[in-house]
């Protein structure tokens, strides 16, 4: 019988003791966030709410010197290297006035990244939404925007690690 060498079995144990331990990774450490968000020219709130384990409803109400908009996106989240950092990609629709051309619509898509930041209730997030506009002058937009948003609502956790929270 042949023994597994020396230097092999730490690695071993340490991967089964990884297995052990590991849970699933979820793409969001939050259940419900609010923030602000920025493109450089439009200044808003986004309300942001998990509506399904790795789904959000994105909420955006958007201010422009002579224009308001109002957004509703579905984002779908996956994670990378675990729950704090994510991309996500997602579609919608908005409406909204603007003071010179009056009332507008349009759809949306959208492809990003947030980050939950270690120790605190912050999330960071960056994304590219370009639109395609009716009733407005430009047909289609192409902003890039960020967003900082305090988790109001924690997700649970599960788990071993759930008596320490």
């Amino acid at each position: 019988m042949k023994l597994m060498p020396l230097s092999l079995a730490p690695r071993c144990f340490g991967g089964v003791l990884l297995l052990l331990l590991a849970q699933p990774a979820a793409a969001q450490k939050y259940r419900t966030a609010v923030g602000v968000r920025s493109d450089g020219n439009n200044y808003g709130l986004s309300v942001q709410q998990v509506f399904l384990p790795q789904a959000t409803l994105d909420g955006l109400a958007m201010f422009a010197p002579r224009e308001r908009s109002y957004t509703m996106l579905a984002e779908r989240h996956f994670g990378i290297l675990g729950p704090s950092l994510n991309y996500y990609f997602g579609a919608g629709a908005h409406y909204g006035n603007n003071r010179d051309s009056g009332d507008f619509w349009g759809f949306d898509g959208l492809i990003g990244a947030e980050y939950k930041i270690a120790f605190t209730r912050l999330v960071v997030s960056f994304d590219f939404k370009p639109t395609i506009e009716h009733g407005f002058d430009d047909w289609n937009r192409f902003p890039t925007a960020l967003s900082l948003r305090y988790i109001i609502v924690r997700k649970k956790r599960t788990g071993i690690w759930s008596k320490w929270e």
